[in-house]
């Protein structure tokens, strides 16, 4: 890299490839950044029984070089010109990433809980690489957790991921089978970064870029546009017209104001299996039950205050757009705005209400498409973007308007399966998350190992009683399922018959082994063990697939050792072998369930698509 005023050395920086620029989809995160309002999310891990802290280190040291972010800092273009870029960063140091503390006493989860909340409140430094992990020892006093465990509490800046490329990197940070507690890790791999490129260098990569595509931005606004126009989004984006209209304006809260430093969080703590139970008997997605509880907590809150709105409170709900195959951890995410149904009182209706609004939230989306909804961030000119950003902060233009939305509600698939470190099983997780001025409350849900994790992220100012909020959350629950179980015991005798009814999908699955003993060579490519769980009501089929070069065997069972799983119901996999339902729309709703390891759900994936694409 440049280190003096040499020209040639400065245009040969200015086209090194090697460093890569922001998306304006992350430059947004970094522009909210504030002093009250840091932007990066962090995960607290608790992992049972002692673990040495130089063990750790290690462990974490020799993992680096397969986060490459970790050891990048952030490039700012001179005077803000451009979005900046990633670039090694020569005076990386992993000490002043991994921070060791103990748990004072009283060493319980109230005491662990103030801790976390102060980590969480601080900012990165964005001047190094924007991660950092702290290690609190002596856990003592938390139930069903061994005296003597740790504390993980990672932050990572929201500009270098999304939720879920976040759970991407913890299966890098973690295990996902348990090694001998005494197997050392290898040595970390080197690490020889070039000086940072100079000032001039940046300014002529930004305007290089611009001269390779001066319509870029334009030619992005006319796509997206044009998009609108082909596939008729505005029908599908009347429910955002009524949120603008008189008659369902966004109400102001007491979750849309100024912000303070100090960050609260409360978690609640659910089942995974009886949260998808309730989404088998009341129908729509895991999604939509985790919304009917939170709008329920959120409701009950407000009303305790005598602060709850006579309309409906909106909720943001984060959506992904990856890709399968991608694995990035760059930000690619959309947002549907759903209307919560607080000023509905019976649990069921208000469930109802919001399955009705999350159905037309997905298919404006599926309409549009990942890839315009990616391309909308970039069509804001980046200098706008940074202007517009701290503008709103620092003249509180929050104040001049109504909310967009009340809150955000977003929900992450997290691993499945038990996760170690350095051979000690991680027990639980939970997701905090950053929240700015005019939009003081975030509620994460975040699946691991069989149980559910709703974490609210709030403030001082705004909601300094998290804890209890936590509560109104699991009331929430039980009053949800109580009567989503009552409804269920009245099933009329029709709903009966239809239950020995064949399988309406045994058509998919007979064309599906037509297909691949047709097709050897993908048969070959797609080889391997899978079940498809078809739920239909009160019973379940299980078919078990077997794709191999020489015979292809589709058939019902009842042994079930597979592996991947996938769970469907009947409904709605009859609906995708008719193309009436896409395979993404039901990944993005939830309706289609799979596990396994993360190739061989891949595999299943393509192995559906070529079936379906024939």
């Amino acid at each position: 890299m440049a280190t003096k005023l040499d020209i040639k050395d400065i245009v040969q920086d200015a086209m090194d490839g090697s460093i890569k620029q922001i998306s304006g989809y992350d430059a947004a995160f970094l522009y909210a950044e504030s002093p009250t309002s840091p932007m990066h999310i962090a995960t607290l891990s608790i992992v049972e029984g002692s673990i040495n802290f130089e063990d750790f280190k290690e462990s974490v040291s020799s993992k680096m070089h397969l986060i490459p972010k970790f050891r990048q800092r952030l490039k700012r273009v001179p005077m803000d010109l451009d979005y900046p870029y990633w670039v090694n960063d020569p005076n990386f140091d992993i000490d002043l990433h991994l921070h060791r503390s103990k748990l004072p006493d009283p060493s319980n989860w109230r005491t662990l809980r103030d801790m976390t909340s102060s980590i969480f409140s601080a900012p990165l430094d964005l001047r190094r690489p924007l991660w950092s992990i702290h290690f609190i020892e002596g856990i003592d006093e938390i139930a069903q957790v061994p005296k003597g465990s740790v504390a993980i509490v990672s932050k990572v800046h929201h500009v270098m991921i999304d939720g879920k490329s976040g759970v991407g990197l913890m299966g890098v940070l973690f295990d996902n089978e348990k090694t001998p507690k005494d197997v050392k890790p290898p040595n970390p791999k080197s690490f020889e970064p070039d000086p940072l490129p100079d000032d001039i260098s940046l300014l002529l990569k930004s305007g290089y870029g611009f001269l390779k595509n001066p319509f870029k931005i334009p030619k992005t606004i006319l796509e997206t546009a044009f998009t609108f126009v082909k596939n008729k989004a505005s029908k599908s984006m009347s429910i955002q017209k009524e949120f603008a209209a008189a008659r369902y304006p966004v109400p102001i809260t007491i979750f849309n104001g100024t912000i303070s430093a100090k960050r609260t969080w409360g978690t609640a703590i659910l089942s995974f299996d009886r949260v998808n139970n309730l989404r088998k008997l009341s129908g729509g997605s895991i999604n939509d039950i985790i919304l009917a509880i939170c709008a329920g907590g959120i409701r009950r809150y407000l009303q305790e205050r005598e602060k709850l709105p006579l309309q409906p409170l909106v909720a943001n709900v984060p959506i992904s757009i990856r890709n399968v195959d991608d694995k990035s951890t760059g930000n690619k995410i959309a947002n549907m705005m759903i209307q919560l149904a607080t000023h509905i009182e019976d649990p069921l209706e208000r469930l109802e209400y919001i399955q009705e609004q999350t159905m037309l939230g997905k298919s404006r989306h599926n309409k549009l498409g990942a890839k315009t909804l990616s391309k909308m961030a970039d069509a804001v000119p980046f200098g706008l973007a940074n202007l517009m950003a701290g503008l709103y902060s620092k003249y509180n233009i929050k104040d001049l308007h109504r909310p967009p939305f009340n809150v955000t509600i977003t929900n992450v698939p997290g691993p499945r399966n038990l996760l170690y470190l350095n051979g000690h099983k991680v027990v639980s997780m939970f997701g905090l998350t950053p929240v700015v001025d005019g939009f003081g409350l975030i509620i994460a849900a975040f699946s691991y190992n069989g149980a559910i994790t709703i974490t609210t992220t709030s403030d001082a100012k705004t909601m300094p009683d998290a804890d209890k909020f936590s509560k109104y959350i699991r009331e929430s629950a039980n009053d949800l399922e109580k009567l989503i179980n009552k409804a269920s015991k009245k099933k009329t005798a029709a709903d009966k018959t239809a239950a020995k009814e064949k399988s309406k999908s045994t058509a998919f699955f007979n064309a599906l082994k037509r297909f691949y003993k047709k097709e050897n060579v993908l048969a070959k490519k797609y080889a391997g063990l899978y079940h498809i769980t078809v739920d239909m009501g009160v019973t379940a089929e299980c078919w078990e697939i077997i794709l191999a070069e020489d015979s292809v065997i589709v058939k019902k069972t009842k042994n079930l050792d597979p592996a991947t799983l996938i769970e469907i119901e009947d409904a709605n996999l009859y609906a995708l072998y008719k193309g009436n339902l896409l395979l993404d729309e039901l990944k993005i709703q939830q309706r289609i369930l799979m596990t396994g390891s993360v190739a061989n759900k891949n595999k299943f994936t393509n192995l559906l698509k070529a079936f379906l694409e024939k």
